[in-house]
């Protein structure tokens, strides 16, 4: 009788330590999959967390292809466009941000000078809506001569005013405001500098082409609530309203678009920062893909996959900044699997 009560003990002991362990993974992909809803954090807040206890790397092969170099430089840069596969034509907009004026981490123009030169493109962006040197249109230009774009021509995309783009099946917008010359291009390459951002978690594809696109009256829409102050739209909301802008561009200009993302320079703030901190880990390389939700979790991979980043994962998790992926999958922008391809 006690040989069976101990069995019985036992196996119930076992149950529990089964139950225990599979909430645990419950909880795991809950935070995952919906990080924002389980730490509450705000774009203020410090806390120095560690979200994800295990981060999911999601390539695989079969997935959408992302190209992966590690020569920062001109020739790898114009490598990871290439592999791409898909040649640009006619008028081309090379979207980036050449940086606020005291900023050290911007993408440097000669970086860019191969590609510019191959698609003949543009340099474009759009005025801020937050202080700075680049509220203007000669402001923002004036600021871009400083920092060495004179190869190629500078369009400040809202020098005459915006447009206004359908946002269909949008959660939070119903329209995007951007720079009316963006509807001049026949192509647009977007090349983001990857890094961290006091809102954003991270800014990379997406926020290069939302907020880099909108006009003030856009970024106001992004970053605020209706009749609120600037600033007062935070966490899944704003992640959400920028994946709502990249649809409606997206949708404008449908097959005539292409993704680099550029990992150097990895600060935990962003180029619009006139005081944003050096960066803390070693720079990892140059990524390219025609599906941007692939691009931006293959750049978010290679950050995780690094002993050096621990300020730029807090950055990114203590914002909640994986959501900018997830939204973005859920409406249909890419997929999060990838193959990685390495030059």
């Amino acid at each position: 009788m006690r040989a069976k009560r101990s069995i019985a003990a036992r196996l119930g002991l076992v149950a529990v330590i089964l139950a225990c362990f599979g909430a645990l993974l419950g909880a795991a992909r809950a935070l995952y999959e919906n990080p924002r809803d389980n730490h509450g954090a705000n774009p203020g807040d410090s806390a120095d967390v560690r979200f994800n206890t295990e981060w999911i790397n999601t390539e695989q092969a079969g997935g959408s292809r992302v190209f992966f170099t590690t020569d920062i430089s001109g020739k790898g840069i114009l490598a990871v466009y290439n592999a791409l596969g898909v040649p640009v034509s006619g008028k081309v907009a090379l979207k980036l941000h050449m940086g606020e004026p005291g900023n050290q981490n911007y993408l440097r123009p000669e970086l860019l000078r191969d590609l510019v030169n191959e698609v003949k493109a543009s340099f474009v962006d759009s005025n801020t809506a937050y202080g700075g040197r680049r509220g203007n249109a000669a402001a923002h230009l004036e600021a871009a001569r400083e920092h060495g774009f004179t190869y190629a021509p500078v369009d400040i995309l809202d020098a005459d005013g915006e447009i206004k783009l359908p946002i269909r099946n949008g959660k939070h917008l119903s329209e995007a405001l951007l720079g009316s010359h963006i509807m001049n291009y026949d192509w647009i390459v977007s090349v983001a500098h990857f890094k961290g951002h006091s809102m954003a978690g991270f800014g990379g594809t997406f926020k290069n082409l939302a907020i880099g696109i909108a006009t003030p009256a856009g970024k106001r829409a992004i970053h605020s609530n209706p009749g609120g102050a600037m600033f007062s739209t935070s966490g899944e909301p704003f992640f959400e309203k920028v994946i709502e802008y990249n649809m409606a561009l997206m949708a404008a200009k449908p097959g005539r678009m292409l993704y680099i993302n550029v990992l150097n320079n990895l600060s935990t703030d962003c180029d619009c920062s006139a005081r944003a901190p050096k960066a803390t880990m070693a720079d990892i390389g140059i990524m390219a893909s025609l599906d941007p939700v692939a691009l931006e979790k293959a750049s978010l991979d290679q950050i995780y996959a690094r002993p050096d980043n621990q300020h730029l994962v807090e950055r990114i998790e203590s914002r909640g900044g994986v959501h900018q992926v997830i939204y973005g999958e859920r409406m249909g922008l890419g997929k999060q699997a990838y193959e990685l391809i390495w030059l």
